[in-house]
């Protein structure tokens, strides 16, 4: 394992690439452990856990919860674009009615 963390850590990528091969090593090494019966209780609970009905559950709302902050945030942008569209439409019947009176 000493030479895995070794290669992971001097390679010259960002920390989250850097992050993620360390968090699969690690994987690797459980999951060698649990093919050779020698895991810990710790180590099999953590497996257990993942793909218990729970928290398949609590995977799917955190995924919907991502979805809906990224609806959200779209409906933001399109509410500033119909915002600005209406500022230059205003502006321009301005214009064209050749005043600057308050509309």
């Amino acid at each position: 394992m000493e030479n895995t963390i070794q290669t992971v850590t001097n390679s010259h990528h960002s920390p989250i690439e850097v992050e993620r091969r360390l968090i699969q090593s690690a994987y690797n090494e459980v999951e060698q452990r649990i093919k050779n019966h020698e895991a810990s209780a710790m180590e099999l609970t953590y497996f257990l856990k993942l793909g218990s009905t729970k928290e398949q559950i609590e995977m799917e709302i955190l995924e919907r919860q991502k979805d809906l902050i990224t609806a959200k945030t779209e409906a933001l942008r399109e509410q500033k674009k119909v915002s600005e569209l209406y500022g230059a439409a205003l502006a321009a019947m301005k214009k064209y009615g050749g005043g600057d009176e308050e509309l």
